[in-house]
């Protein structure tokens, strides 16, 4: 091993992820955490309103135009990495999904350096060139699907974050993910004051990107079956993104019964959730799905789809229901049937509360288990 300062690993991050230097406060929480484990660097991108650079964190400015950021972003990688994998000399790279894995294993070769390669799925890497953004991306699919299945097999070691992406690395490499932990987040805007009884208004939730994977359409088309059924009810809708026109005309169809918020900081969703009686997540491919675990800590039930990493977070009739994925009639019953039913809401969201606790992970814990996970990625034991 090349071990970094006080024995520690040198390990490389990798992402897309955009910072800002200085570091937010629950951010900069996560990574002195890491320090205390692992002598890091990171590679990644910087926001618009980042200073620079520092001791650790290593971000290339934004491309112009934004438009080709993500592509030039991507094929300047490699070469980015070849240079940061011979100054740094890492032991292991921990990159942030399999696209950047390739980026990694290509960057590695011709450094005649032992650096290991540790592939995180955080969800369906399918998805990436075809649930996101304009249409025209699908037209690169193929080529991200072989480069993520070929970043997942010869990667030294993977990392899932639940059953369903440990799932998809065993059907590429045909066995489990070398560890499965969830990542951390900054949940104290929803854990900071005690849960709120549920709003006499029957209302319904939903917090997430406005993209073809979260379902956008089937839930309006769902709301279109719910409203007339239950006048009274209403829906509110944090997000943006692509299909911010169906919510758009959601919106013009209810005036009085749907809103739209582009984008609300922590707190305030903490806020809109206790005004909810249910949050909704129809996606079909999430990962697992952390605004469910936010819901959880304000005590409300959720309605979910029985897809991807959900059914780790969410017991069928026990902290909600579980939709089949794609079904609006099927995930307007189940909408209905919460909404009116205090009692029922009411159960699902204590029991909610209690599970909380098993999904609320710490800095610490985090950084604890990406030191085992490099140590036994470089001992080897991993693969």
């Amino acid at each position: 091993m090349t071990a970094g300062s006080n024995d520690r690993p040198r390990v490389l991050f990798v992402g897309r992820m955009r910072y800002t230097l200085p570091l937010p406060e629950w951010l900069a929480k996560k990574w002195t955490a890491v320090e205390e484990e692992l002598d890091y660097r990171l590679v990644g991108a910087a926001s618009l309103e980042s200073a620079g650079n520092d001791e650790h964190f290593r971000l290339s400015p934004p491309f112009r135009p934004l438009l080709l950021d993500g592509l030039v972003f991507y094929l300047r990688l490699p070469f980015r990495l070849r240079r940061h994998i011979r100054e740094f000399r890492p032991d292991a790279i921990f990159a942030s999904d399999p696209v950047v894995g390739a980026a990694a294993l290509i960057g590695r070769l011709g450094t005649g350096l032992p650096t290991r390669v540790i592939v995180e799925v955080h969800g369906d890497w399918r998805t990436f060139a075809r649930a996101y953004g304009a249409r025209s991306r699908g037209l690169i699919a193929p080529f991200v699907d072989l480069a993520s299945a070929i970043a997942v097999r010869r990667a030294d070691a993977t990392r899932a974050v639940s059953s369903f992406t440990s799932q998809l690395v065993r059907e590429v490499r045909g066995r489990d993910a070398s560890a499965v932990f969830t990542a951390f987040s900054d949940l104290s805007a929803f854990t900071a004051k005690p849960t709120a009884p549920l709003p006499e208004r029957p209302t319904v939730v939903f917090v997430g990107s406005l993209e073809p994977y979260k379902n956008i359409a089937g839930l309006a088309d769902a709301w279109r079956l719910v409203s007339p059924r239950l006048p009274k009810a209403k829906l509110v809708i944090v997000g943006r993104g692509s299909q911010r026109n169906v919510v758009e005309r959601l919106v013009s169809e209810f005036p009085d019964r749907v809103e739209h918020h582009e984008w609300l900081d922590p707190p305030a969703i903490a806020d809109v959730l206790d005004h909810a009686t249910v949050l909704v997540l129809p996606s079909w491919p999430e990962g697992l799905g952390r605004v469910v675990i936010e819901a959880f800590a304000r005590g409300r039930a959720v309605v979910a789809t029985d897809a991807g990493g959900i059914p780790d977070l969410v017991t069928h009739e026990r902290e909600g229901l579980l939709v089949p994925p794609a079904d609006p009639i099927t995930l307007a019953a189940a909408l209905e049937r919460v909404l009116a039913d205090r009692e029922l809401a009411e159960a699902m969201g204590r029991a909610a509360h209690v599970r909380y606790a098993d999904w609320d992970t710490t800095p610490e814990e985090l950084a604890k288990h990406m030191r085992a996970l490099v140590d036994a990625t470089v001992a080897g034991s991993a693969r």
